[in-house]
């Protein structure tokens, strides 16, 4: 019995962990995807960020998040995308509202 249970913790030990990032990390993530998209920048014609505040979800259950800049308040969606096996879930960003003229 005492070797079953040995074998069996030996087992659990070695496969891949399940983890996954506090909520502080999360939204780190969720922020840098939103910095880095090539979209946003352009979007907000590379002006200075006053803000970025999620303000909940959208209808399909993403996340949704204000980039404010002095002229603009760009609505975007933030979009999981799991990985295909173990690891880190990655993000991408759409524009749900553009910048007004």
């Amino acid at each position: 019995m005492l070797k079953r249970g040995v074998l069996i913790g030996a087992l659990l030990a070695a496969g891949p962990a399940c983890a996954a990032l506090s909520g502080f990390y999360d939204s780190g993530e969720k922020i840098a995807a939103i910095l880095q998209s090539a979209e946003v920048a352009e979007e907000l014609r590379q002006a200075p960020i006053g803000a970025v505040m999620n303000t909940g979800t959208t209808a399909q259950g993403h996340d949704e998040w204000l980039v404010r800049v002095q002229d603009c308040d760009l609505l975007v969606s933030v979009i999981a995308e799991a990985p295909p096996g173990p690891g880190k879930t990655t993000y991408r960003v759409e524009i749900l509202h553009p910048c007004e003229e």
